[in-house]
Parts: structure tokens; sequence; C-alpha cells
């Protein structure tokens, strides 16, 4: 039996969902400390109306013992892109998901809960039958993503002048 309970999140979530993404930044260095408290505002706004429509999907995880405590949580949101090829036989028709919003508090990693929610989602989007499953994985999660069957890509960001 698992020592966590896994739940979906609703849109009464937002809030811990909004402090775990601002907390997943902070921890990565890429969010200034005078930005943290808006950025966490508008997270919490944006993802509250994302999970209302139903574009973003989260898993939350518990203790067992204590389900009212979230020590961690994991996001899906979907996009439509167009039709692309996915093998010589067939094509994808363009129904995706980004990982979004891996986060464990700082005392409960290395226990296995980001790994219990990252396969909540891969199983849910072989239901959901998803053509691609993506996520940008930091330095830290680089080994668990890999584990669980996530391989490198050729994908680019542009950061010239805008």
């Amino acid at each position: 039996m698992s020592p966590f309970r896994i739940r979906f999140a609703s849109p009464n979530d937002a809030e811990v969902i909004g402090y775990h993404r601002a907390r997943m930044f902070q921890d990565m260095g890429q969010i200034p400390e005078h930005l943290y408290e808006s950025f966490q505002r508008l997270s919490q706004e944006r993802l509250r109306e994302l999970l209302v429509s139903g574009e973003y999907v989260s898993w939350l995880a518990s203790p067992a013992a204590e389900p009212d405590k979230i020590v961690a949580g994991a996001g899906a949101q979907l996009r439509r892109v167009l039709p692309h090829p996915a093998t010589d036989k067939a094509f994808a028709e363009g129904h995706q998901a980004v990982i979004i919003n891996v986060f464990t508090e700082p005392e409960w990693r290395r226990q296995g809960v980001a790994e219990q929610l990252l396969t909540e989602i891969i199983n849910w989007s072989k239901v959901q039958r998803l053509d691609r499953l993506v996520l940008h994985a930091s330095k830290e999660g680089r080994a668990l993503y890999e584990r669980l069957g996530f391989v490198m890509t050729n994908e680019m960001r542009y950061e010239g002048p805008h």
C-alpha cells in the first residue's frame, strides 16, 4: 500500500497549486524575490480559470494518514496542435499535454511521491489517448523522468529580442 494518497485537484485547490508553482521556480532560482508574491497570485488566478475550463488537470498528493495535508502536486496543461506525422504508418491528431508544476515539499522529497504523481499522469494520458506527453525537465528531475520513459528531444526556444 502506498504511503501517499493521490487525488484530482479542483478549482478550490488553485491556491496550493499556485504556491507550488511559485516555490518550484523559486527553488530553481528563476524568480526574483521581488516578483514572487505577484507571480504566485497571478498563477493562482490563471490556474483557477484553467481548472474550471478543463484545460489544466492536476493531481495532489497527501500522506495516507493525513489526507488534508498537501505535500506534492503535478499537472498537465492540455493543448491542441495540428496533425503531424507520428510513425511511417500513422499520424498524430494533435492532442497533447504538457506536464507542469511538478513540486514536492522539501521534507517529502526522495520518498517516491513525484514518481507516483507522474505515473498517475502517464496512465491518465493513455486513457485520454493523447498523442504526446511532454515536459521541461529541471536538472534535479531529469533522472526520474528518464526512468519513467521520457527522452530528450530537439525542442528549441526563442530568447532573442521581443
